[in-house]
């Protein structure tokens, strides 16, 4: 029997697990503890990654984004998934939904890295993952 596939870690996520004034650190947290306690395998995009650092970098500091990057190595069972070509021509079908308004590029390409990866399960607040249908955590 494989492995349940990892869960995904979006922007929203991260965000507000690194920030106590966030309107979601309080779930986040207790989201975050639950999955590390239960082993679970998590997964993240470069995309992801550097839209958090940008966000992290602008509305607080450079140092605090440079923390948050560093404490992804410490993440147990985190894999970083890069962003291929074939990703990228595979988000652009997500603009084409017109129930999709205000679609994030990242989000897209978050969409066609986990169904090229086969993962179902998002740690996200945001409401397009559960449109597109997959599920959340969070």
């Amino acid at each position: 029997m494989s492995a349940p596939a990892p869960i995904f870690v979006d922007s929203g996520a991260w965000i507000a697990l690194a920030l106590t004034r966030d309107p979601h650190h309080e779930a986040a947290v207790a989201s975050w503890d639950a999955l590390l306690g239960q082993g679970a395998r998590l997964a993240t995009s470069v995309p992801v990654v550097l839209e958090t650092f940008t966000f992290l970098e602008r509305t607080t500091s450079r140092a605090t984004a440079i923390r948050w990057k560093d404490t992804l190595g410490e993440v147990p069972r985190l894999r970083i998934v890069e962003c291929t070509r074939a990703d990228l021509a595979a988000c652009w079908r997500w603009f084409e939904r017109n129930e999709l308004h205000k679609l994030s590029a990242v989000d897209a390409t978050s969409f066609a890295i986990m169904t090229r990866e086969r993962m179902r399960v998002a740690f996200t607040f945001d409401h397009h993952f559960l449109a597109v249908g997959f599920r959340a955590v969070g």
